[in-house]
């Protein structure tokens, strides 16, 4: 679903200058989008926004700690400080984006492009959760 190209290096000899972090194309950006950044922060063990989707594609960057992730249809991963990530918003619904980490904060900013009259993001009912959990993809297992 994320194909991710090939990351460039843009910075020079000394380690200054711009670094390519990602390079994502995503399967849509709405018709008259706006763009909204936000700065996330989660208390140690915070589970943080309960399922939900956005009207368009978020593009982010975990600044400290490390954040729990899930998109449908994609198994949990953990996403650490320095790594990025984004979703393509639209009907993918989003399950976790929590800190990974019980003992300290987690920190990191995303870029949401907003569809036009459409919340930035909207949370997902138990009965919408049940009619896609063929979507979801297996669950760690302890």
């Amino acid at each position: 679903m994320h194909e991710m190209h090939e990351m460039h290096e843009m910075h020079s000899a000394d380690g200054f200058g711009p670094k390519m972090l990602a390079d994502v194309k995503p399967p849509f950006v709405p018709e008259g989008a706006s763009g909204m950044t936000v700065l996330v922060e989660w208390a140690p063990g915070d589970p943080g926004t309960p399922p939900h989707r956005h009207s368009g594609p978020c593009f982010g960057y975990v600044i400290e700690g490390a954040v729990r992730w899930e998109l449908e249809g994609e198994p949990e991963h953990v996403i650490k400080a320095g790594e990025t990530f984004w979703e393509p918003g639209g009907e993918v619904i989003h399950y976790q984006n929590g800190n990974a980490s019980s003992e300290v904060p987690a920190k990191y900013i995303v870029f949401m492009m907003c569809a036009p009259n459409q919340p930035m993001l909207t949370l997902v009912d138990d009965e919408e959760l049940e009619q896609r959990a063929h979507l979801r993809a297996p669950r760690p297992t302890d």
